[in-house]
């Protein structure tokens, strides 16, 4: 792919609109009343599914959840927000909610090892899709979840909300239009510091059905480090840092560049200071996705200081005529020559996208919420609304969730067995090494079945 092309030609999305406007109910999402529902209703769950409610007159008919209190939380919430004031359906099991077969779109927010088959299940159900990053938490469940979302003609959107953000949209522009010159190193990281947790094991809440929560992961003796929300810190249920806050950054660096895969992919790193905790992923991990004339690093480190501290997690994008430097809050394009630098705030009045916050004051007092993200969210609903009246593909397409959450995936193999991985993307496999091909699939825990591209 020529990630050279200009921004008119490619990233805009299935309308290829602008983000100079931001209404409540556009033209084009007005009668857009589609019945929604929504799999995992803990934090992220309910902050995509408000925004959806914000941007278009949708009836939120259903919500799934195994923890029974954030499940009557979230209803009571939704009852409160959408315009119907009527309290959605309830299940403990997605696939009972998906048997209706009654929804225009499905939301789903579970933990990431649970990803891959309500998102298969939901396009087989005739459903479309939004379904947060990482995809899945291996590279076959990936492959699988693309290949449903073709065989059933499903219109699927990521949860990489980067690509709806108005000043990164402006800050993409920049590297399109040549202001930074030939770029030869990204460097994408991540640092923040992690305490050293060692909650202890105890029975699972009366309120939570641990052992459909676990589903196809291991199983591993409750503790409350586990749920809500700290899950992010066990490899059972994801893929670390890289694969949650790291997927974010390479998506971004792809957008932005128009890149496709990597020719090369290596990986080093490990748990070198937190190993008295029972929290298992990398706190320090450095990877390089080598294209040949660019090399795109990522490195986490949960120690130390951060070498600049307004970014701390973000690209650094290094041209022969200018530097830019883009995170979820701001960009600054720093050029080489003396030339005027440009800084942007992600709500700067001066900005050519202007958010829409002053539009929904609601914002600032919901709980859970990241404000300076719900902009960007909004704009990402509209893309998959817009997209599910043309029947065309989003900004976040499925197969672009796919590629990401995949390098990611590999990276983490690379480090698991010491060496550089070559990607053959026409036959998905690692070129050379049956090692690596047997790990692009996890094992699944009984009875749960591990999806396949041929059985999607």
């Amino acid at each position: 792919m020529n990630r050279r092309r200009f921004l008119q030609t490619s990233g805009l999305g299935c309308a290829a609109i602008a983000l100079t406007k931001f209404p409540a109910f556009s033209a084009e999402l007005a009668d857009q009343k589609k019945r929604v529902g929504l799999i995992g209703s803990g934090w992220y769950g309910k902050v995509d599914l408000l925004r959806l409610i914000q941007v278009a007159p949708v009836e939120v008919v259903s919500l799934c959840d195994v923890d029974k209190r954030m499940l009557a939380e979230a209803a009571d919430i939704v009852a409160e927000r959408q315009l119907s004031k009527k309290k959605p359906r309830t299940y403990g099991d997605y696939r009972e909610m998906l048997k209706e077969k009654d929804l225009d779109v499905v939301l789903i927010a579970t933990p990431d090892h649970w990803h891959a088959l309500p998102m298969i299940a939901a396009a087989q159900a005739g459903a479309d899709i939004y379904v947060q990053k990482p995809i899945g938490v291996d590279v076959v469940e990936c492959q699988a979840m693309v290949a449903a979302a073709r065989k059933h003609g499903r219109v699927v959107q990521v949860g990489t909300q980067r690509r709806s953000t108005p000043h990164l949209f402006e800050a993409r522009e920049l590297i399109q239009e040549g202001r930074l010159g030939r770029i030869g190193l990204v460097e994408t990281y991540c640092y923040g510091r992690r305490g050293i947790a060692n909650p202890p094991d105890q029975p699972p809440p009366e309120t939570l059905d641990y052992e459909m929560w676990t589903g196809p992961a291991p199983m591993r003796p409750f503790n409350p480090g586990i749920h809500p929300r700290s899950w992010r810190n066990y490899m059972e249920y994801g893929n670390g840092t890289i694969g949650d806050m790291g997927i974010h950054m390479v998506d971004l660096v792809r957008w932005m560049m128009d890149l496709g895969w990597p020719k090369w992919i290596s990986s080093t790193g490990g748990n070198y200071f937190h190993k008295e905790g029972k929290p298992n992923i990398p706190d320090m991990q450095n990877a390089t996705f080598d294209y040949g004339d660019l090399q795109v690093t990522w490195q986490h480190r949960h120690f130390g200081a951060n070498p600049d501290p307004k970014y701390w997690w973000g690209a650094n994008f290094y041209g022969e005529k200018a530097t830019l430097k883009a995170s979820v809050f701001m960009f600054d394009y720093i050029p080489l020559d003396g030339g005027t630098p440009i800084h942007r705030e992600w709500n700067d009045p001066k900005a050519k996208y202007p958010v829409d916050s002053d539009k929904y004051p609601e914002d600032k007092t919901e709980k859970g919420i990241e404000y300076h993200v719900a902009p960007a969210i909004r704009e990402h609903m509209k893309d998959l609304l817009q997209c599910t009246a043309s029947r065309s593909r989003p900004r976040a397409d499925i197969a672009q969730g796919s590629t990401s959450t995949s390098m990611c995936v590999l990276a983490n193999l690379s480090l698991q067995l010491k060496r550089t991985l070559t990607w053959d993307e026409a036959k998905g496999r690692v070129m050379g090494d049956d090692d690596a091909n047997q790990l692009l699939a996890r094992r699944y825990r009984a009875p749960w079945r591990h999806p396949t591209p041929d059985a999607a």
